[in-house]
């Protein structure tokens, strides 16, 4: 190890910024498209058809009969099967495995992708100075988002048929800090092409409509782990009231209710979402004022689309189609603020 150091060390620094920041786009890309496909899994109730966590023979899908059979009776000794799908036929779990087994084939597949070209790029002293703790950090992140995923789908294979929903939010907001980071650095790469030495940095009205928008992606991933969009399917009121009567459990703690209760959860993350938006919107003006006249209507455009599809995921009865691009909008309006975060801090104050 120490020889292959000097080796490196010796060969002449030849940075490559572009291509670097051409690479990290591609991968904040596939980290979108893997959060697309976890929505998904969520959605059709797919994520704990595999119980097993198998990093590296798991790429492997069942090739026959007996595989598949093998993986079904591995399936049938799990809480899911037993409490809720007993009785399911082997189609029908092949249906289910099917999006689980694409969830964890492209986190691998991110994986290669991202270890492979750094190990290059690193073999080619191609990376920046200041760039390579950066770029080792978020790699690292992507290893611990495996383990937290299956620390996640750990959690229903126990006595519950469903995973914690707070897990599944802590899965999710990694899924997207990873993206976030990619495309943060992706575009401090391409100011270094430019000339641009000095990183760009988090203003104010960046770090409140990134944390507003945080909560509010948390908020939704309690929604989809407690399954609280079944809870009402109507706009705005729920039902016939604003807040139903017995919506609040006094039985519940202040923390059980807003963290555990799908009534609440709905009704927070309804009205919530206003508030997001409102921060999204200064970040625009302040973007546009400082010069990035395209950040505010690309903004508007995307929280237009993310309210209307939230309140066509409601009125659907959760329609899968609706409901999964709803989440995508979600992931495609983060990637928006942070292009508009990097640019209003590109600029000096």
């Amino acid at each position: 190890m120490a020889t292959l150091a000097r080796s490196i060390e010796r060969r002449p620094a030849r940075p490559r910024p572009r291509a670097i920041a051409a690479w990290l786009t591609v991968l904040a890309a596939m980290v979108f498209a893997m959060v697309v496909v976890g929505g998904i899994t969520r959605l059709t109730e797919s994520g704990l058809s595999m119980v097993r966590w198998e990093p590296v023979s798991g790429i492997v899908p069942p090739l026959d009969a007996a595989g598949w059979q093998a993986e079904f009776e591995a399936y049938k000794a799990s809480p899911e099967y037993r409490k809720v799908n007993a009785g399911m036929s082997l189609d029908a779990f092949k249906r289910i495995y099917f999006w689980e087994y694409i969830h964890r084939v492209l986190g691998r597949l991110i994986g290669l992708a991202f270890a492979l070209p750094f190990a290059w790029f690193l073999w080619k002293r191609a990376v920046p100075r200041g760039y390579g703790p950066r770029l080792a950090a978020l790699f690292a992140l992507g290893g611990l988002q495996g383990a937290i995923g299956w620390w996640m789908v750990a959690s229903g294979l126990v006595d519950r048929p469903d995973v914690s929903h707070v897990r599944l939010a802590i899965h999710l907001s990694a899924a997207l800090f990873i993206m976030s980071g990619l495309i943060w650095t992706a575009l401090d790469l391409r100011a270094l092409a430019r000339g641009v030495q000095r990183p760009a940095r988090l203003r104010r009205p960046a770090v409140i409509a990134l944390a507003l928008l945080a909560v509010q992606i948390i908020l939704g991933a309690f929604v989809a782990g407690l399954d609280a969009g079944y809870a009402f399917s109507s706009w705005p009121k729920m039902g016939e009231d604003w807040f139903p009567a017995g919506g609040w459990q006094a039985a519940l703690s202040v923390p059980a209710n807003l963290i555990d209760n799908p009534v609440v959860v709905q009704f927070i993350h309804r009205w919530f979402a206003w508030i997001a938006a409102a921060g999204a919107v200064l970040l625009g003006i302040a973007a546009r004022r400082a010069g990035a006249g395209w950040a505010l209507p690309a903004i508007l455009v995307a929280i237009g689309c993310q309210i209307t599809l939230g309140i066509a995921t409601l009125l659907s009865g959760m329609a899968l189609p609706i409901a999964a691009l709803h989440q995508a909008v979600g992931a495609l309006l983060l990637g928006i603020l942070v292009a508009t975060a990097h640019r209003l801090g590109s600029v000096r104050a």
